[in-house]
């Protein structure tokens, strides 16, 4: 079920309506049946996968939650059982994981080393890859994580718990919640006062924004970069760059605007999920871009890989090679594609060469007195930091390492100026109306995000401030762009969101 569709327009308003009707005591059953039905409507087998892995990292919770308590063991003691009971539940889950996510991967990469030595290649399994196995995964694991670690107490009740490994909102692309956010949010749900006229606006609002990034951005600008890529070997570096630009700009919409949407529906049932995007592309810096990137997942490679690996807490050479571990595993969790490793690994190393060159750069504009708080300055490290980002994402779009490579390659070798002139741009899969249509709606995200990088603010909360008549008027015009430039035109099928892959 999308967020972008007549089914999940008629699933929300009811679910809230039966939620807000039921007594306190057991409006969380009624999320977690919703949350349920929310993800069968993909595929009913694989809600089986969700129960088990909700089942297996409960009971691993409640064991890890008992030895903490338990008096007859000394702590070295309860520390190995305990390590054993956390590796079981990360060696089933994972398992479970690798099998549906990398089977096929492990034997594409096997039969390349056979068909070298010219033997036999083995047959692929005819898996089909349950939707946000990558993201309830990652959240069960990070609970199992914060019992062990002693950052949150065991969930006894095992329908509290399944809510919160399921909360449709997030379920299938995230933001992956921390057991102490979500999971002591639901605990204290009964408490929650439903009826907040301030707080389901902003949810509404919020929502309304998401669908705004998807509707008419996202599934405007993805014509263009499926026609480009998918061409690629026509164009030159005109043409090339401007796919690069448009899939930076698509992914940024697309997963933003499927976080807002979810954000905004916990909001008005009464949740507070985490910011997962924080106006990245103004970042001056690789490593600012990942703490404003996909940050509930960036957090937790930081807190459950990188810093268990030593994190910066050791010498230079064992740092990098822990940047280089996390952020590969990180490509690597995104998809079954050496695309998706090399881009991670692309990302390590752009850190690592930033670490090495920051102190010479720092010494460089000391010796020229150069104006670091200037607007020029700044601007040419965002600059700078989005060219990298967005050559890396031509690696994470494209279908292999050759076509990135050959891709990039078109980009150094052919010139195509007249493309700028002589109106080919509207050829490529977008008319010159729908271009037109595109441009201003890159307006209005420009616009909003740059009220959030300056204000701190987000687009709902900055409304809620402003005068009542041009709140309205604002909240009005989005809903109406919605549905009247939402990209829907004839035979069009509503694009699923990217990271439901992931």
């Amino acid at each position: 079920m999308l967020f972008n569709s007549i089914n999940f327009l008629i699933f929300f308003p009811f679910v809230l309506i039966i939620y807000f009707i039921l007594p306190s005591k057991i409006r969380y059953i009624w999320l977690l049946i919703s949350s349920y039905y929310f993800y069968m409507c993909w595929n009913l087998l694989y809600s089986a996968l969700i129960a088990i892995s909700t089942v297996i990292t409960y009971i691993c919770g409640i064991i890890v939650g008992d030895l903490k308590e338990n008096i007859k063991f000394n702590d070295k003691q309860k520390n190995h059982r305990m390590k054993l009971v956390i590796t079981a539940s990360f060696v089933t889950n994972l398992g479970i994981l690798i099998y549906f996510k990398y089977t096929n991967f492990l034997i594409d990469t096997i039969n390349l080393f056979l068909n070298k030595l010219h033997m036999n290649s083995i047959p692929v399994f005819d898996i089909l890859l349950p939707v946000g196995i990558s993201f309830y995964t990652f959240q069960a694991l990070g609970y199992t994580i914060d019992v062990y670690r002693g950052n949150v107490k065991a969930e006894k009740n095992l329908l509290r718990y399944a809510l919160f490994v399921s909360f449709f909102p997030q379920l299938v692309a995230g933001p992956i919640e921390r057991s102490k956010n979500l999971l002591s949010q639901i605990q204290e749900e009964p408490q929650h006062k439903l009826w907040n006229y301030e707080r389901i606006a902003t949810g509404v609002v919020t929502m309304f924004w998401g669908l705004f990034m998807k509707v008419v951005i996202t599934d405007r600008v993805a014509v263009l970069v499926d026609h480009i890529f998918k061409e690629y070997q026509c164009y030159g570096l005109v043409a090339l760059s401007i796919g690069a630009l448009a899939f930076a700009l698509q992914i940024y919409c697309d997963f933003n605007g499927y976080s807002t949407i979810a954000i905004g529906a916990a909001k008005v049932l009464g949740f507070d999920l985490m910011d997962n995007f924080n106006t990245p592309y103004f970042s001056q810096s690789i490593t600012e871009f990942w703490r404003r990137w996909h940050i509930s997942l960036s957090t937790w490679f930081r807190d459950y890989l990188y810093i268990p690996l030593g994190g910066s807490r050791c010498n230079k050479w064992k740092q990098y090679r822990n940047i280089l571990i996390t952020f590969t595993v990180s490509g690597l969790w995104h998809g079954a594609n050496w695309t998706y490793v090399f881009w991670g690994f692309l990302h390590g190393i752009y850190q690592i060469i930033e670490k090495e060159f920051t102190p010479l750069v720092n010494r460089i504009n000391l010796k020229c007195h150069t104006k670091v708080d200037s607007f020029g300055y700044k601007f040419s490290k965002i600059l700078c930091t989005f060219v990298f980002v967005d050559l890396a994402w031509i690696f994470f779009r494209a279908e292999s390492l050759y076509q990135a490579v050959h891709y990039i390659e078109r980009m150094i070798r052919y010139r195509d100026w007249w493309s700028l002139f002589d109106q080919s741009i509207y050829t490529w899969g977008l008319d010159i109306t729908q271009m037109h249509i595109l441009c201003m709606a890159l307006g209005v995200l420009l616009l909003v995000d740059g009220v959030k990088y300056i204000k701190n603010q987000n687009l709902a909360e900055w409304l809620d401030g402003q005068w009542i008549v041009f709140r309205w008027g604002v909240i009005i015009l989005l809903l109406v762009s919605c549905m009247v430039f939402g990209y829907y035109g004839p035979g069009f099928n509503s694009a699923q969101f990217i990271y439901f892959q992931f």
